[in-house]
C-alpha cells in the first residue's frame, strides 16, 4: 500500500540530520521539494555570510501573506535514524519538530489544491536554531516578514496551547582558593560554597500561575574541581526557572538568593517571559504547557496560535516517535487554523 503523502515527507525529513548549527541539509530539501511543488522559496541568511538559513515559501509573487504555517528545522543530538514499525515513525524529529512541518506543508498543499487559498493568503516559514536560544526566529523579525496571524507548529498532542512557561537560564560561579586536601584550612573549597548555594535555591519558592502551574527549578549542569585530593578552586552550575507568571519577580528572588553566599557570583544568561496564546477556535482541546517555544521570539501584533500533533513527552529521547494517526490528524488540523486565520472574523 502506499504511504500517505504525509508520511513520505516526514521519512523524508528525519532521513537529513539538522541538528542545531547544522541545518543546511534539511533547508536545502526543502528549497527543492517546495519549488517542484510551484512555491516561491527564498533562502534567508540569519545574518551577515551566515551559512545558516531560514527557509520562507509563499504562493506566486505575492511575498507578503495573510497567515503563516512555521516549525523549526533543527533538532537536538544526537540524530537517530528512521525505522518504522506498524504505524509508528520513529526518529529523530518525528515529534519535534517535522512531525508539526511535515504535517503543516501537507495542509497547504491540500488548500492550495482545493482552491481554498490563493496568492497572498498564507507563507510557510521554516527556522533553525529554535533548541538552541532561538536565532532564526530572532532574525526573521529583520526579514520583512508580517502577519496576520501565525500558526507555530511543536508537539502538543494535537491540542490548541492556551498558553506556555518563559524561561530564565542563569549560572552560579563559585570562587574560591586550591590548596592540598590534607590541609583544607590554607584553602577555600568552591564546590561546597557552590553545593551551600544550590541547597538555597532547592528550598526557595518561586510564583505560581492558575494557568500554567507553578514555576519550577532545574538545576541542569554541574562542574567544578579538579580532582579529589585538592580542594577546588572553581565550579559553576547553569540552571534555569520555568517561568509561570512575573518574570521580574523572579529575577529578584534569582539575584536575592545568589546575594547571601559570598563565593558564589550570579550570571543572567538569557531569558523569556511567559507567553499566553490565542486559542479561540472551536473543536480543539485545549491545555497548557510547560516547554518554551519560537512564539516570544517573532515580534508583532500578529495572532499566536501553537498546535502540532505527537507528544512533547517523547520528544529529545532515543525513542522520540509519531503515529501515523496523529500525523493525519494534524494535517486537516492545520487546515482548520489556516482557514480560520483567514476568515478574519477570529
Amino acid at each position: 500500500m502506499n504511504k500517505p503523502p504525509v508520511l513520505s515527507l516526514l521519512c523524508d525529513l528525519i532521513e537529513v540530520p539538522s541538528n542545531s548549527d547544522h541545518e543546511q541539509d534539511v533547508a536545502r530539501f526543502l528549497d527543492n521539494h517546495l519549488t517542484q511543488l510551484g512555491y516561491t522559496v527564498e533562502r534567508l541568511p540569519i545574518a551577515a555570510n551566515s551559512t545558516r538559513e531560514n527557509v520562507y515559501a509563499y504562493l506566486g509573487s505575492t511575498r507578503k501573506t495573510r497567515a503563516c504555517l512555521s516549525a523549526h528545522m533543527d533538532t537536538v543530538p544526537p540524530h537517530i535514524p528512521l525505522r518504522i514499525e506498524g504505524s509508528t515513525i520513529y526518529g529523530r524529529g518525528a515529534c519535534d519538530d517535522k512531525g508539526p512541518m511535515a504535517a503543516q506543508i501537507m495542509a497547504l498543499e491540500e488548500l492550495r489544491v482545493d482552491g481554498l487559498v490563493k496568492e497572498g493568503d498564507v507563507g510557510l516559514l521554516f527556522v533553525v536554531g529554535e533548541e538552541k536560544g532561538g536565532p532564526g526566529m530572532i532574525a526573521a523579525n529583520d526579514q520583512g516578514l508580517s502577519f496576520e496571524g501565525v500558526v507555530f507548529g511543536e508537539p502538543t498532542e494535537g491540542k490548541l496551547v492556551v498558553g506556555h512557561k518563559g524561561h530564565l537560564v542563569f549560572e552560579l560561579i563559585a570562587e574560591g582558593k586550591a590548596c592540598h586536601s590534607g590541609y583544607p584550612h590554607h584553602g577555600v573549597n568552591a564546590n561546597t560554597a557552590l553545593v551551600a548555594a544550590l541547597n538555597d535555591f532547592l528550598s526557595t519558592e518561586f510564583p505560581e500561575s492558575s494557568l500554567l502551574g507553578p514555576s519550577t527549578l532545574n538545576i541542569g549542569k554541574i562542574e567544578g574541581g579538579v580532582s579529589y585530593n585538592i580542594v577546588p578552586a572553581t565550579s559553576t552550575a547553569l540552571c534555569a526557572v520555568r517561568v509561570a507568571t512575573d518574570m521580574p519577580g523572579i529575577k529578584k528572588i534569582v539575584a536575592d538568593v545568589a546575594s547571601r553566599h559570598p563565593n558564589v557570583r550570579l550570571e543572567f544568561k538569557f531569558e523569556y517571559p511567559e507567553t499566553l496564546l490565542d486559542h479561540d477556535v472551536e473543536g480543539f482541546e485545549t491545555a497548557p504547557v510547560s516547554y518554551g517555544t519560537d512564539v516570544p521570539r517573532f515580534k508583532g501584533n500578529h495572532k499566536k496560535y501553537l498546535y502540532g500533533p505527537g507528544s512533547i513527552l517523547v520528544a529529545h529521547g532515543e525513542r522520540e516517535q509519531i503515529e501515523l494517526s496523529e500525523l493525519l490528524e494534524g494535517v486537516q488540523q492545520y487546515k482548520k487554523l489556516t482557514l480560520h486565520l483567514l476568515k478574519g472574523d477570529a
